[in-house]
């Protein structure tokens, strides 16, 4: 059982696995750093700490950003999308965002460049 209040709860559209997709934004500059998974509980811990907190589908467990690796994430806002499916966390980041140590999660691969 969650905490996460239910007027918050009843709003959210989950996955199959009851999974809701969360991206973390960096404050300030707007860029997107890092999509990662949150359930209610997550939520719930993200809220109550303002610490990203976020559900791994591999290990099946809770993780917080920064906790083992200290590039941690404090979370200034926390919006929900139109259609309830999608989570905008706006952070200030600390280190790396990404688990292979780059900036984002979206350094390395650039599929469609800026024309000019």
């Amino acid at each position: 059982m969650s905490g996460l209040d239910p007027a918050i709860a009843a709003r959210l559209k989950r996955n199959p696995d009851g999974l809701v997709a969360a991206i973390a934004q960096q404050r300030g500059t707007g860029e997107v750093l890092m999509m990662a998974w949150m359930d209610d509980e997550a939520l719930h811990r993200t809220l109550a700490t303002r610490r990203g907190t976020y559900y791994s589908r591999s290990r099946q467990q809770y993780w917080v950003k920064g906790e083992t690796s200290g590039h941690t994430q404090y979370v200034h806002e926390v919006r929900l999308d139109c259609d309830g499916d999608t989570i905008l966390l706006v952070v200030d980041q600390q280190g790396a965002a990404c688990h292979t140590g780059d900036h984002t999660c979206f350094d390395a691969d650039v599929l469609l460049k800026p024309e000019g």
